[in-house]
Parts: C-alpha cells; structure tokens; sequence
C-alpha cells in the first residue's frame, strides 16, 4: 500500500484473541524511497517465517529497490524479529539508537551495526531525507523518523494507531511527545494500527490523554485506593480485557513513578511479619 509519494506499507494481521491482543490493527512495515532506485526499511516485525516471507514478497512487489538500510525504531522483540534474515536477504546495515547498537552487533555480527547520531540526516532515494528523533520514553532507545519531503513522523510505539502505547517513563515519554509535535506532521505512520492522517493533532491529543489519566490517578488515590490494581479498577472500563490488565498496571505503574518524582505521592515500602 502506498501512503504518500516514498512511504510504502506491509500490514500484517494479527491474531486479536492472542498474541495480537497487544496490537490491534496488526503491525505495519514500512519502505521508505523511491521503489525505482533506492529505499530503507523501517523496523522488522515479530520473528516468524510467515512475516518475513510476506515482507520479502512486498519487497518483490516493489521491483526489488536496493535497500540502504534498515533502520530500527526500539529494541522490543516485535520490532527486530527476522532482522538477520532481512539483513542479509537486503545485505545492507542496520542503524539504531546508540543504547541498542552494541545487542544488535552481537546479534548480526559481521559489523552490520551503525549506531545513529541525533544530528544526522539519512538520504534514500529520490532524496528523500529522514531526520532520527531520539525519543525515550516506550523505551529508552526509541527512535522516530520524520521525512521531511512528506511531513511524515514514523512514531514507532510512541504513538499508535488503534490504542495507547505502554510507557516504561512518562517524564521521557510526554518530553518526546511534545518533541514529536514540534516536527508538526501532516502524517504518522505507527508501528501497530492504522496510518493516522491527522498527525500533529493527534499527538496533542495523547499528550492531553496522559496528563488526564493522571488525574485520574491522583484521583483514584484520594478516593481510597493505595494499590495499583485499585487503581487499575477506579480508572479503566469495567469491560477491560483480562488479557490487557496487566499492560494497564503497568501505565498505571509508570503515573505513580512520574508523580513520586514530582513529590505529588508518597511510597510506602510493603513491610512483612510472622503470621499467625
């Protein structure tokens, strides 16, 4: 699927009632350049042979452009999975975050690795010019990619298209968002979930979306609750899926850590005694 003049999409459907609960929408891997002469690959997916074989064949559909790199957004497993197989079938490098740099080196070997630098710009075909965006906050090596021809933001797992993402630090993650933001895109392509064709808005909106939940929080505090999975209770649908609670103490995990470091809660270490 093309989504502008050097974006294209593989989207590949997931299993809702399993291991796609995670990601509804299914997963996008995305070709950025010009397919007649040069592109780069944005991420690899989960590793199955299924996946990659549908992506060599998107690939083949494309007129097999010379790949002159994959780059990587993080390093969670439904993001590199297949990578060596990729990168050998497309022989080119890998770039990503520095913190992430030296496991993938021991993963391909063969010094396939080339960690980015927050000020470069990578040029594909066409001239097509992507602009890294260091972006904490999912992850600590999260990277985003704007094309600035298209006004395109690759968000990764920071922003996704059909649900919140999960947040291992809130303070780094509403800092990127506004950093995502400022790049004011027309259009953002998710890891997971539908292209978002209204980009800049969006991204206020989550950002509106996280400072409401922790209000919520705080909130759910006042009214009683001390731990997380009351929290989880005082603050998500009723209706929640059994199998996204986890991911919702978590979030909720990640507003109480943010607001120990604003001073606005307290912890209190669990204590234990002989029963009986």
């Amino acid at each position: 699927m093309q989504i502008t003049d050097h974006v294209y999409s593989t989207h590949i459907q997931e299993n809702p009632n399993s291991y796609g609960a995670m990601h509804p929408g299914g997963t996008q891997i995305y070709f950025v350049g010009d397919p007649d002469d040069r592109m780069v690959m944005i991420d690899s997916g989960e590793p199955y042979r299924a996946w990659r074989r549908q992506i060599l064949d998107y690939w083949n559909e494309l007129g097999r452009p010379a790949i002159d790199a994959i780059l990587i957004t993080h390093g969670h497993g439904d993001h590199i999975g297949g990578l060596d197989r990729l990168q050998e079938a497309f022989d080119c490098p890998v770039r990503c975050h520095p913190r992430l740099a030296p496991r993938l080196q021991h993963i391909l070997g063969g010094g396939s690795v080339t960690a980015l630098d927050a000020r470069e710009v990578v040029t594909t075909g066409d001239d097509a010019t992507l602009q890294p965006l260091f972006t904490p906050g999912h992850e600590v090596d999260h990277v985003c990619y704007f094309l600035q021809p298209d006004r395109v933001l690759f968000s990764g797992d920071n922003l996704l298209g059909n649900s919140s993402s999960s947040v291992r630090n809130l303070k780094q993650y509403l800092a990127s968002l506004t950093r995502m933001a400022d790049t004011n895109p027309e259009v953002v392509c998710p890891g997971h979930g539908d292209t978002i064709l209204r980009g800049a808005p969006r991204i206020r909106q989550q950002i509106a979306h996280r400072q409401g939940r922790e209000e919520q929080v705080l909130s759910a505090l006042a009214g009683g609750a001390t731990t997380v999975d009351e929290i989880v209770t005082a603050v998500y649908p009723r209706n929640l899926r059994k199998s996204l609670r986890a991911a919702a103490g978590r979030n909720v995990r990640t507003h109480l850590e943010k607001l120990r470091q604003d001073g606005q809660v307290a912890e209190q270490e669990a204590t234990y005694t002989i029963a009986g």
